[in-house]
């Protein structure tokens, strides 16, 4: 797949962009060589081949996690809510705005 100089227009003018000639020229190769390497990876056969959890896997047996999930930093969520006009059981509480 590969755009023309009025697809580029046509896209422009929906996002509200406004590109001199120039920059529509590097536009446009820029997307078609963006496109040239999507197809390039679709004509790679996959077939056969697990998809990855994480790139890593492709490398060495690792878990879900990287390393252990466990607090490192003290709770402050006292000391954030001391100036809040309005707190119940650890929430702000603000105005209603929505009936």
């Amino acid at each position: 797949m590969s755009l023309t100089s009025q697809d580029i227009d046509r896209i422009a003018n929906l996002a509200r962009l406004e590109l001199k000639p120039e920059e529509s020229e590097r536009m446009l190769a820029q997307i078609n060589g963006f496109f040239g390497i999507v197809e390039a990876m679709q004509a790679v056969d996959t077939s056969g081949v697990q998809p990855l959890a994480h790139p890593v896997a492709a490398i060495q047996d690792i878990a879900l996690r990287l390393r252990e999930d466990v607090v490192s930093e003290p709770n402050h969520r006292e000391a954030n809510q001391r100036s809040a006009p309005a707190v119940e059981r650890g929430l702000f509480l603000v105005p209603k705005v929505i009936e």
